[in-house]
């Protein structure tokens, strides 16, 4: 049974998490799986407007809680387009907020095309290092088989290749791990982009690629 609005089953997960005796990722969870049940039969919209309410209190409510509640709803999840991700991911700022919201929603919403490749190429050439981040990130589910991905170089790489000059750091290691993503599933195209892009790409970068495609490990250990 669905309450009457959100503002009432926000309040009520606030409270829940407040009184955790043990407040670590398990628990939450635990908690956002009740509240996952119990919202199942909801409308998208509800679920929808109940993210953005948790997402105004991080500090109560961890992000990750708020896009896995879209994540396992599945209507919720079907209707996500380029205006619910752009109010989802207003204030990203650190690798685990990002990656959340790139793994769990963004990224499957464009493996689904229901956004357009222009909406993930527009936060590749954005000015703000995070929004950069979540384009190439997002292209870890297109490739990722535990996250649904059946692999899509022609996609991953585009993205890749609007990044390839970017030097800050949280950019370099998505764009490595996008990489070594693709890898798993089409070897001869990452073999392929790091023989044309050498040149542009970040040493390290290069070097954990190349790694994996040699050894299958991104940083084998010495001898």
């Amino acid at each position: 049974m669905t309450p009457d609005n959100p503002e009432t089953v926000a309040d009520e997960i606030r409270a829940r998490l407040l009184l955790l005796s043990e407040r670590n990722t398990q628990s939450i969870r635990a908690v956002r799986r009740e509240f996952s049940n119990r919202l199942s039969n909801a409308p998208s919209d509800f679920v929808f407007q109940l993210t953005l309410l948790l997402l105004k209190n991080e500090k109560t409510v961890p992000r990750f809680f708020a896009y896995e509640l879209v994540q396992h709803h599945r209507q919720a999840r079907h209707s996500l387009n380029s205006r619910k991700l752009k109010l989802l991911g207003e204030g990203i700022d650190s690798w685990t907020a990002v990656d959340t919201f790139a793994c769990y929603l963004s990224g499957p919403a464009w493996r689904e095309r229901q956004v357009p490749d222009s909406l993930i190429a527009g936060w590749a050439r954005s000015r703000d290092l995070w929004w950069r981040r979540a384009a190439v990130v997002s292209t870890v589910p297109l490739n990722n088989k535990a996250r649904g991905g059946q692999g899509d170089a022609i996609r991953t790489l585009a993205i890749c290749n609007l990044v390839v000059d970017d030097r800050e750091e949280m950019v370099v290691k998505a764009l490595s791990w996008s990489l070594r993503e693709l890898a798993k599933r089409d070897r001869r195209s990452v073999k392929n982009f790091l023989d044309e892009k050498h040149t542009h790409l970040s040493p390290r970068v290069v070097r954990e690629v190349n790694n994996k495609l040699t050894t299958g490990l991104k940083s084998p250990r010495k001898s």
